[in-house]
């Protein structure tokens, strides 16, 4: 019998059919990121066990949009664009093992198929969704990156908007926030083939960037709201207190994580 090959399904005789490349990943984008407080219960409900709440700030959030080219390492999808371009909007909250503090992603958004496999991979809660945000240029109408610049950034996901945002960038900052600042605790889940068996797959994992390279980061101020929807949750991270809100270029490598501990979340 042949083998089949590829990283990812559909594996087939030469393996160019894979969802997605094997590994490392490389990402450029442009990232709008709003950080705000919300009830720490709520956040708290998002954390299986053995994470636990933040002990600084339990209740911050960071909801951010971005837009990435990505690719393999040979760099080949950014020349047939529709393999490296997509978009995503994902919340991020902050959480506690053994001692550490981690980022940890809740929900996520993206509109291709490709970024759901990787993020099916890496513990992101993907699912599909459309998500758009201004664009910077240096010529015309659109907004350059300088005090004052206002990007508009909407989130939506089958047929209803979940949020939206207007963020008005004020004076560069040393910083791109503090909530998704840290590595990232993520789940990797698949229930079982067979009923009442429990999951075939339950790991605490960590992961995070390989190597990390940004341009200056900006501050400034959001208009944020979130809406209602009947699948999707969101919204339960109602705005308490707005805290910033922040522009950056990124680059990012990820090139695998780690085994934390499998078998202890409980999920169901």
């Amino acid at each position: 019998m042949s083998p089949v090959r590829g990283y990812f399904h559909p594996k087939t005789a030469s393996g160019a059919s894979s969802l997605i490349p094997s590994p490392p990943w490389r990402y450029s984008g442009d990232l709008l990121t709003v950080e705000y407080r919300t009830d720490p219960a709520r956040v708290r409900e998002l954390l299986p066990e053995p994470l636990e709440l933040a002990e600084e700030d339990p209740g911050a959030v960071a909801l951010i949009w971005a837009d990435w080219q990505s690719c393999a390492a040979a760099g080949d999808e950014l020349l047939d664009p529709v393999l490296s371009q997509y978009k995503e909007a994902f919340a991020v909250v902050r959480c506690r093992y053994r001692g550490q503090t981690y980022s940890r992603c809740v929900y996520i958004w993206v509109d291709k198929d490709f970024a759901i496999a990787r993020g099916l991979h890496q513990g992101y809660p993907k699912k599909l969704g459309s998500i758009h945000q201004t664009r910077p240029h240096p010529y015309g109408p659109a907004p350059r990156i300088e005090a004052g610049a206002r990007f508009g950034a909407t989130l939506a996901a089958a047929d209803r908007r979940l949020a939206q945002t207007v963020v008005t960038l004020r004076e560069p900052s040393e910083t791109n926030g503090f909530v998704n600042a840290h590595p990232m605790a993520h789940h990797r889940w698949l229930p079982s083939i067979e009923k009442g068996k429990g999951p075939a797959l339950d790991e605490l994992i960590e992961t995070g960037a390989a190597s990390f390279e940004a341009g200056p980061a900006w501050v400034g101020e959001a208009e944020l709201e979130l809406f209602e929807a009947p699948t999707e949750e969101l919204a339960r991270l109602e705005i308490h207190e707005p805290i910033a809100a922040y522009y950056r270029q990124v680059g990012v490598v990820w090139d695998g994580g780690r085994l934390l501990e499998s078998g202890t979340s409980g999920a169901e």
